[in-house]
């Protein structure tokens, strides 16, 4: 199987000083990637930046000029959470073309399968508002542009950010060529994506959360691929499935309380490479959102690339998590596949 990586390093221009999300992320991912010989491995890719038409289909065109005119004053916080410096706006292009040009790639047929190593992160950014240490949406703009170039009627957006994806949940939420699926711990930041959040209007059940319980790890969130995000995907049919990888729900990852492995990941991504082989001709472009543990982040991107790989070992450098786990699993997986008309079998592969 052939992998693509998009990277460019004009992503570590976007300054944010001690903030959680800043370039050293990047830093350590790619010199774990370049150590272990895995990037010789992979076909780069380089980004091209997005265009104003391009942010516009998801974005409104007075906030793309307010983000353009912030980074040229220098830029500054646009909320509690998110800063920018006065590259941000390119490199922010640039992140939303790391997308695209994943896109471009495997739906070319020159690589079967893409991660995009991009920051700033996307999936809180809203229409006209910055969010959650995001400025553009680079995982919704990347489906609406696959809907609009590759005569594509139905796309698969999976996100396992520990927190939910709001704006693109948002972007999509009546719209029912876009099927969106997250798991993401609950409740937390941003509040959003409880299980009765299923869509409106023609978008009604094309929205599937999976929220999760501080605690929970590896066996829950493999049930709730195998058992849901499974079946509905068969049920939807995509042409393509994005990812909304962030690497947050590890267990060493101080942002938040899930016990998710470097293993767990793995497997993961094992899923959703399966599906995209089953239902979309192996189309299947990961996007980087969180993960603030860097040495978590960098061996959570090499497995990612050792499954895309068909690579036969998964280097687990962390292990497993010893902590004891909540209750209550049974019941919330039996209520959500209730609200989605799932039966109660196991479909996973």
């Amino acid at each position: 199987m052939k992998a693509g990586l998009v990277y460019d390093p004009i992503y570590l221009e976007h300054d944010t000083g001690s903030h959680p999300e800043n370039s050293q992320r990047l830093v350590a991912i790619m010199s774990h990637l370049e150590k272990t010989g895995t990037k010789e491995k992979l076909t780069c890719l380089p980004p091209h930046p997005a265009s104003i038409e391009e942010l516009e289909m998801v974005h409104a065109p007075e906030y793309i000029s307010q983000i353009k005119s912030r980074a040229a004053d220098g830029g500054g916080w646009l909320d509690a959470d998110t800063v920018m410096c006065p590259k941000s706006y390119e490199v922010a292009l640039y992140a939303v073309g790391g997308g695209l040009t994943g896109v471009e790639a495997v739906m070319k047929g020159e690589v079967d399968s893409v991660v995009a190593l991009v920051r700033p992160p996307g999936h809180h950014a809203l229409s006209n508002r910055a969010m959650g240490f995001c400025i553009f949406n680079n995982v919704a703009i990347a489906a609406k542009y696959a809907l609009a170039n590759f005569n594509l009627s139905r796309v698969l957006i999976v996100d396992f950010d520990v927190h939910h994806g709001n704006g693109t949940q948002n972007t999509f939420y009546a719209d029912s060529k876009v099927l969106y699926f997250s798991t993401h711990e609950y409740p937390f930041y941003p509040g959003t994506g409880g299980v009765n959040e299923t869509g409106i209007g023609e978008g009604e059940g094309a929205t599937v959360n999976f929220p999760m319980t501080a605690g929970w790890g590896d066996e829950e969130y493999l049930r709730a691929f195998n058992e849901v995000l499974v079946p509905v995907a068969r049920r939807f049919q995509p042409q393509l499935i994005l990812v909304s990888a962030g690497f947050d729900p590890h267990w060493a990852d101080s942002i938040a309380m899930m016990q998710v492995s470097v293993t767990g990941f793995a497997q993961m991504v094992a899923i959703l490479k399966k599906l995209a082989i089953e239902l979309c001709q192996g189309h299947l472009v990961f996007t980087l959102e969180g993960g603030y543990n860097p040495q978590v982040a960098a061996s959570a991107v090499r497995a990612t690339f050792d499954v895309l790989l068909d690579s036969p070992e998964i280097i687990d450098p962390l292990g497993k998590s010893s902590a004891r786990k909540p209750g209550g699993f049974e019941e919330h997986i039996e209520k959500i596949k209730r609200i989605h008309h799932l039966s109660k079998g196991n479909s996973k592969f």
